[in-house]
């Protein structure tokens, strides 16, 4: 899921020419790579758009397992873009279904309605504990979330209404995210313009709600991402208020860990660990559940290997990792090195139910 096409991945450049730009590479770009994961960047076109990035289902393969993703993308019509960089082009956003070489198998295009007008969903998400693995997608400026068949053909539910903004139990305020109980219940995130999470069961009806626009306890300054544990605690990623908050399931205030310059992504590992994309810093930064600090990686830019505000991030059964950029707009994908050492690469996610 990521703002655009993804492109072939590029021919391997001779050793001489690949052993060249290493050594050219800045000293802290080769230390991270040669410590953590091997460079395999699979580039999506450079748009403007949002990111989300999901996984969704595995098949055994001739032993191997096979991941697919849903790279979600505004395509532009390009017969209208004019010169000096404005454009009348319909902007029309799309999940695309690539495989785990960034080639593109399957396009939506039956719901480009859905997302007419808006900037490009701001998640792609498949509740982990669905067994039918549906994709949901959020979009923020549309102010709404839909839930589809994984195959994509039918429209499951639909939360929001299109278009308007409200602060009840039926609108959002520009949603940022979706987390679930084993279940179903979920809770989101919700965001931009409202300082809420919002709580539904697993038929999408209404529980409850809290927070309050402020910096204190229970209070958010734009909640932009929320994840669960298995002691069913919630996390939010409180980005504008650079901490993390976590409740019990009712939305009772239990902890929050400062200091987080701009969590935008975090996401709970089956370990265990809470791993969150800090989009000032640039880094993946590691925590384990009490709130403690135990490692971090990642450096600033637009070159292979670096990193300019990770929206969405996850990791596929043989752990590589998807990290997708909102400024940098491409989707890159990092295999992990031999003899890395374990504590500093992503751990997998909450694996996906059995169908």
């Amino acid at each position: 899921m990521t703002p655009g096409t993804a492109a072939p991945a590029p021919a391997a450049a001779p050793a001489s020419a690949a052993a060249t730009a290493a050594a050219a590479a800045p000293w802290h770009r080769r230390m991270m790579q040669s410590l953590l994961y091997g460079r395999d960047v699979d580039r999506a076109r450079k748009t403007r758009a949002r990111l989300g990035l999901a996984l969704m289902g595995f098949g055994l393969v001739y032993g191997i397992i096979a991941v697919r993703l849903v790279l979600y993308a505004v395509l532009p019509d390009t017969h209208a873009v004019r010169r000096g960089g404005s454009t009348d082009a319909v902007a029309t956003a799309r999940p695309d279904i690539v495989d785990r070489n960034g080639k593109v198998v399957e396009s939506w295009t039956q719901w480009d309605h859905l997302f007419a007008g808006g900037r490009g969903p701001h998640k792609v998400l498949i509740n982990p504990y669905d067994p039918d693995r549906h994709v949901w997608v959020v979009d923020d400026e549309r102010q709404q979330i839909f839930e589809f068949t994984n195959d994509g053909k039918d429209l499951v539910l639909t939360l929001g209404v299109a278009g308007v903004k409200g602060n009840d139990d039926k609108h959002f305020g520009r949603p940022t995210d979706i987390a679930w109980l084993p279940d179903g219940t979920f809770f989101i995130s919700d965001g931009y313009v409202n300082t809420r999470v919002v709580k539904f069961d697993k038929n999408g009806k209404y529980l409850m709600t809290w927070g309050v626009p402020g910096k204190g306890p229970g209070e958010f300054r734009l909640p932009h991402s929320i994840a669960i544990d298995a002691r069913r605690r919630v996390y939010v990623a409180d980005r504008s208020n650079s901490r993390i908050q976590v409740f019990d399931e009712n939305g009772k205030y239990l902890d929050e860990w400062d200091h987080i310059r701009s969590p935008y992504h975090i996401m709970m590992t089956a370990d265990q660990h809470l791993w969150v994309a800090d989009g000032q810093t640039n880094k993946f930064v590691k925590y384990d559940l009490n709130g403690k600090y135990l490692n971090s990686w990642g450096t600033y830019g637009s070159d292979p290997g670096e990193f300019w505000a990770v929206h969405q991030f996850s990791v596929d059964s043989e752990g590589n990792l998807y990290a997708a950029e909102t400024f940098g707009g491409r989707t890159q994908k990092f295999v992990p090195k031999k003899g890395a050492d374990p504590e500093t690469l992503i751990g997998a996610p909450i694996p996906l139910a059995s169908r």
